[in-house]
């Protein structure tokens, strides 16, 4: 069965979509039509920005998000998907896919929440760090340790087996870092993120992009949606509406997500969107599966 998967922040890239945008007719139509309904270029930014430029998160999720979606659109027919899933912003590129949202629905949705995230980060210095080389496990239990009252560190990206990210207040984050080395961890990497997404930080966040949730119209989707939350599939609208309220302030399980599509029958993924880095998870949660970017 064929799996069609999107990335999240940090895939971004100078010159992103410039391609597309320079092949197709429908794409240039996808692209101003974005352009107009955000209120700003977003083309010009992508396409002639510097890094520190697509870093703003105010571009830098409309950007992944139109890159990945108006690539699944140029494939034509050879985009046929039976399943899809999206990393925390990929999410929604993988509903517009599934047409579970209209594509300016969904990119209204992904700009509020650009825009609610920015707040909550300003609101709360906070940061994210890789641990690589440590259970999953032993990670919950030094975060669960190292959290207090008003200084809170999560696990918040299940990424694949070895690769767990956590998120929460700098010092709570450092200190999660120094423990977990201790305790033999590999790497504790320091992410070059604005804040702690996917944790009780976003709260904030999360309930301002509810009220954007719940007034957009959603689709039954032309197959499952594996969502973040809890990793299972899901075609109901109100459900789909409920996880994605629920997914700011929750871990993004992207393991689960995949393994779950595996055992659903998932033989082979295409990563629409900028950069390999789903590849390369869906490698280390599974090599007897093919994971590869548009052909």
């Amino acid at each position: 069965m064929k799996a069609f998967v999107f990335p999240g922040q940090g895939a971004q890239f100078s010159g992103m979509g410039k391609d597309l945008y320079d092949s197709s007719v429908e794409a240039r139509q996808r692209f101003e039509e974005a352009n107009d309904i955000l209120g700003f270029n977003i083309t010009d930014i992508m396409f002639n920005g510097s890094d520190d430029d697509l870093k703003q998160t105010r571009v830098t999720q409309p950007a992944v998000f139109l890159h990945s979606v108006i690539a699944a659109i140029g494939m034509g027919d050879a985009f046929c998907p039976q399943m899809t899933a999206g990393h925390s912003l990929g999410e929604f590129s993988a509903l517009v896919a599934a047409r579970a949202l209209s594509f300016a629905d969904g990119l209204r949705l992904v700009h509020a929440r650009a825009m609610a995230m920015q707040k909550a980060c300003e609101a709360a210095p906070s940061t994210m760090a890789a641990i690589v080389g440590l259970d999953d496990a032993t990670i919950e239990r030094i975060c669960a340790e190292v959290s207090s009252e008003g200084n809170v560190v999560v696990a918040a990206n299940y990424n694949c087996p070895g690769q767990l990210v956590i998120s929460g207040n700098i010092e709570a984050v450092n200190m999660a870092c120094e423990q977990l080395k201790a305790a033999g961890a590999k790497r504790a990497l320091p992410l070059k993120v604005g804040g702690a997404f996917h944790s009780p930080l976003m709260q904030p966040a999360k309930d301002e992009l509810q009220h954007a949730i719940e007034q957009t119209a959603f689709a039954q989707p032309i197959c499952p949606v594996y969502q973040n939350v809890d990793g299972m599939p899901h075609t109901n609208p109100e459900e789909i509406k409920t996880n994605l309220i629920a997914q700011l302030t929750s871990p993004v399980r992207w393991t689960q997500c995949v393994q779950h599509m595996i055992a659903d029958g998932a033989t082979d993924f295409t990563e629409c969107g900028p950069g390999k880095a789903l590849q390369g998870m869906i490698a280390r949660i599974d090599r007897n599966v093919q994971a590869h970017g548009i052909a």
